[in-house]
């Protein structure tokens, strides 16, 4: 099995709870992994908690967390600067 967690800015705490509760509840064989590709786009752009793309304390910080867990199945997505490139242009 493997989890996919996507990072979102502002949202530190929320990230380490769910990597704890993935560390204490399920298999030690679990894969895990961490997506930093986040970043807002429409809507999102109006919405303070998400108008921006996570900045590298919150990634080195939730990183570090997912290192200090017994964890050990994974990856972790460098965090980049061209996720945008990636997204269709949607044609209405």
């Amino acid at each position: 099995m493997i989890i996919r967690h996507l990072i979102l800015p502002r949202q530190v705490e929320n990230s380490k709870n769910v990597l704890k509760w993935i560390n204490d509840n399920m298999p030690k064989d679990v894969f895990i992994s961490l997506m930093a590709q986040y970043f807002p786009t429409y809507k999102a752009k109006q919405i303070e908690e998400l108008n921006r793309k996570i900045s590298k304390k919150e990634y080195d910080e939730i990183a570090n967390y997912l290192y200090s867990l017994d964890l050990n199945n994974g990856y972790i997505q460098e965090l980049g600067e061209n996720e945008e490139e990636y997204v269709p242009k949607w044609i209405f």
